[in-house]
């Protein structure tokens, strides 16, 4: 993993697009070439992207802080599956994708961090309880927390009261959209279930990852005002 660079492991250019519109897109040009976790890539993402200076209202740190776990959550989950070997165990395709989304779930964590800048929350502690170490577990688990996270998003995105965070957003809303794609079709399901996709309220979502019990503390939760009206 060390020496893949960005634009290998990014195929269909959707961490590259995320990465543009929260940077610019000269700097994703950039670090097309970036190795992952290589210091280029890390310093890069490291600089306070302009949105940051937006983020004044506390409803759009609330959200972003929740967003902010939930990456934790993913990329704590693929992160552990590498280490687990159980990566290593699977066919050539099914082995790229995990490890394709585990790399951006890890740039997602950092890109988030960065916007968030000093109000940017520690990392729970989690506990897969076995998920990472068998394949067919992995899946199933994996299928389940890219379409949660899908569903999120789009509840919680125009709730947003800041524009370019509306579209940070919405640029991170569609790659886990794509991954939910990708792995519903090599987990042999329907990629695309409808013809519409439905949020979920984030009381539903607090109440699916509580069931789990992966997080062994996931906060800060979201409250009874910041939920969004939901369409449908």
């Amino acid at each position: 993993m060390s020496d893949l660079t960005l634009e290998q492991l990014d195929g269909d250019g959707a961490l590259q697009e995320s990465i543009a519109d929260l940077y610019g897109d000269t700097r994703a040009e950039l670090l097309r070439k970036a190795v992952i976790g290589g210091t280029t890539l890390l310093a890069a993402l490291a600089s306070p992207p302009a949105l940051a200076s937006e983020m004044s209202k506390a409803n759009d740190v609330r959200i972003f802080q929740y967003a902010l776990n939930f990456e934790y959550l993913q990329a704590s989950f693929y992160t552990e599956t590498e280490r687990a070997g159980t990566v290593a165990r699977m066919e050539e395709a099914k082995a790229v994708w995990a490890r394709t989304l585990g790399a951006h779930e890890r740039a997602h964590v950092k890109i988030i961090k960065n916007v968030l800048g000093d109000a940017a929350t520690k990392s729970p502690f989690f506990d897969f309880q076995g998920n990472t170490e068998s394949e067919s577990r992995f899946t199933r688990t994996a299928v389940a927390m890219e379409d949660l996270t899908t569903a999120l998003l789009t509840g919680v995105t125009p709730s947003l009261r800041s524009q370019g965070l509306v579209a940070a957003a919405f640029s991170l809303l569609t790659v886990e959209a794509r991954h939910a794609a990708w792995a519903r079709h090599l987990a042999g399901i329907v990629p695309v279930a409808g013809p519409f996709d439905r949020s979920k309220p984030v009381s539903e979502v607090d109440r699916i990852v509580a069931s789990t019990r992966f997080a062994r503390t996931l906060v800060p939760k979201m409250t009874a005002r910041m939920k969004p009206k939901f369409v449908g």
